[in-house]
């Protein structure tokens, strides 16, 4: 069986870097969560990374090498850097590079789309919720 799951993911920092969040979409199911103190790119990351590895939990172990992901964010660089299109220079970031690397092996295929902010409402909104409750 092939399955095949659209994913919305964002991060965002108050401030660069500030307190930090991420918001994803895994079909119906939404999930927000702080992260401390982030830049904008890490937290872009740590929502990726959540996503592939809460996707798995989802799917169960098993199921994973038979599932495809479509992970959709406005992060040009982070998109761009995933697809390989672009190197990756920072050295916090190629930590988190090679994290989202490990965890997307893990699936038959995943694709990174960059998408206009606009299509990203409903993440962008969980992380903004996110980080309104830490006030």
């Amino acid at each position: 069986m092939n399955t095949k799951i659209i994913i919305y993911t964002d991060g965002g920092a108050r401030g660069n870097p500030g307190p930090a969040a991420i918001g994803v979409l895994i079909g119906d199911k939404e999930y927000a969560e702080t992260i401390g103190r982030a830049t904008n790119n890490v937290a872009e990351y740590k929502a990726i990374i959540f996503a592939l590895k809460k996707a798995k939990v989802l799917v169960g172990s098993e199921k994973a090498g038979e599932t495809e992901l479509e992970v959709r964010s406005d992060s040009e660089l982070i998109v761009h850097q995933l697809n390989g299109k672009y190197k990756v220079k920072d050295a916090n970031l190629h930590l988190l590079f090679d994290e989202a690397t490990k965890a997307r092996q893990a699936y038959k295929k995943v694709v990174f789309v960059h998408i206009p902010r606009e299509e990203n409402q409903v993440a962008d909104g969980l992380l903004n919720d996110a980080l309104d409750a830490l006030v």
